[in-house]
C-alpha cells in the first residue's frame, strides 16, 4: 500500500508524546503503510529501532496488545519490546522487528525453513500458553463472522440476496462449521497468525498484531498459516506441514492420534475462516475505506469452493456460491449506482 508522512492530528500528538518520553525534539515521522486496523505504526525518522504506535482508545485499546504481549514474551516467544505506553492517550513506543514479512520472504526454496520456525513458535504457543490466559472465542463471535459472508459480500459486493430456499445450504453449512469448531480442543488462538503477520529475524519468528487472542480451536492459527489469504501453495505441501504438525501434537500429547479427524477439523476450520474473510475483506473496502483487500477476493474464494467440494454435505453450498460468482470480476468493486439500491446492515 502506499507510504506517506501523516500530518492529521493525532500524529502530531503522538509524535509530541515520542519526543517528550525519548527526550529527543527532533524527532520527526517517515512514511507509514496503513493496514486492516484503526491502529497504526508510525515510523520515526532517525530512531531505525523504534516504532511510534497510534492505538485511538475508542476503537481499538492499547491494554488488550500490551496484556497479550506480555503472554507472548513469557512464553519465549518473540514479540515487539515496550519502552514507553500511554494507555490513556493510546500511544507506544515500541521496538522494530524490520521489515522482513514472511509474505516477501516467502519462495519456493524458503518456504519449508520458514514454516518450520513458525510452526514450531505455534507449537510452543499452544503449549506454554493456556487457553484461560485469554477471552473465550464463543459460540455467538463465530456466527456473527460468518454471517458477514451474506452481508458483505452476497449482499453489498455482489449485489445478490439469496432466496427463501437458498438459504438452506447456506444455513447448513455454517451449522456444520459452529459444530467443528465448538467440537475441538480449546488453545491459545493468534487468530491472524499468517505470512502479513510474520517476521523473518533473529531470533525468530517475530509475532505481530495478536492483540485479538481468543481461547478456542485447536486448527484455527495452523490453517490461517499454511491457508493464507495472500498467498498459496499447492495442496501437497499444505498438507505435508498440517500432518508435521499434527504429529507433533501427538508427541506432545495435545491429541489422540486420529489423522483423519484431524485433517477434517482442519479442512472445515479453515473453511469458516474463509467464508468470514470473504465478508471481511469487503467490509474493510466498503465501509472502512481501505483498499487493495478486493484483490485477495478469488484466491479466498478459493479456497472456499475447494474445500466445500471435497465433503458430500457441503456440495450444494459450493454450488449457490458458484452460481452467484459466475462471471463476476470480484476484484473489481460493484458501483456507486449499483450499491444504491439497497444498504446491508452497517455491521
Amino acid at each position: 500500500m502506499a507510504e506517506s508522512i501523516p500530518t492529521d492530528a493525532r500524529a502530531l500528538a503522538a509524535l509530541r508524546w515520542a519526543r517528550e518520553r525519548t527526550g529527543s525534539a527532533t524527532l520527526e515521522l517517515a512514511p507509514a503503510a496503513s493496514d486492516a486496523s484503526f491502529r497504526r505504526y508510525l515510523r520515526l525518522q532517525g530512531t531505525p529501532d523504534l516504532l511510534l504506535m497510534d492505538s485511538p482508545p475508542a476503537q481499538v485499546p492499547l491494554e488488550p496488545w500490551l496484556q497479550v504481549g506480555r503472554l507472548l514474551s513469557s512464553a519465549g516467544l518473540r514479540v515487539p519490546k515496550v519502552e514507553h505506553t500511554d494507555v490513556e492517550q493510546g500511544f507506544a513506543l515500541i521496538e522494530h522487528l524490520g521489515d522482513a514479512l514472511y509474505q516477501h520472504r516467502l519462495n519456493a526454496d524458503s518456504a519449508d525453513p520458514l514454516y518450520g520456525r513458525a510452526l514450531e513458535a505455534l507449537l510452543r504457543m499452544q503449549r506454554a500458553l493456556p487457553a484461560s490466559a485469554v477471552p473465550v472465542y464463543e459460540h455467538a463471535r463465530f456466527e456473527m463472522e460468518l454471517e458477514l459472508m451474506p452481508t458483505w459480500f452476497l449482499h453489498r459486493h455482489l449485489g445478490q440476496v439469496p432466496e427463501c430456499e437458498q438459504w438452506d445450504p447456506i444455513e447448513s453449512a455454517f451449522r456444520l462449521l459452529l459444530d467443528n469448531a465448538m467440537a475441538q480442543p480449546q488453545v491459545f488462538v493468534h487468530r491472524d497468525f499468517h505470512s502479513r503477520n510474520l517476521l523473518d529475524c533473529a531470533p525468530g519468528p517475530g509475532i505481530i498484531d495478536f492483540q485479538d487472542a481468543l481461547g478456542g480451536p485447536q486448527t484455527y492459527d495452523l490453517v490461517s498459516l499454511l491457508r493464507d489469504c495472500y498467498l498459496r501453495w499447492d495442496d501437497a505441501r499444505i498438507e505435508g506441514w498440517a500432518e508435521d504438525y499434527r504429529r507433533e501434537l501427538v508427541r506432545a500429547g495435545m491429541i489422540a492420534d486420529a489423522p483423519q479427524r484431524f485433517r477434517r477439523a482442519f479442512d472445515l476450520m479453515g473453511l469458516q475462516r474463509h467464508i468470514k474473510v470473504l465478508g471481511l475483506f469487503c467490509r474493510l473496502h466498503y465501509r472502512d475505506g481501505k483498499p487493495g483487500y478486493l484483490a485477495d477476493l478469488p484466491r479466498v474464494l478459493g479456497y472456499v469452493l475447494d474445500v466445500a467440494d471435497a465433503y458430500p454435505e457441503l456440495r450444494e453450498f459450493a454450488a449457490l456460491l458458484r452460481r452467484f460468482t459466475a462471471g463476476v470480476d470480484l476484484s473489481q468493486p460493484r458501483s456507486e449506482a449499483a450499491m444504491a439500491d439497497r444498504e446491508p446492515p452497517a455491521a
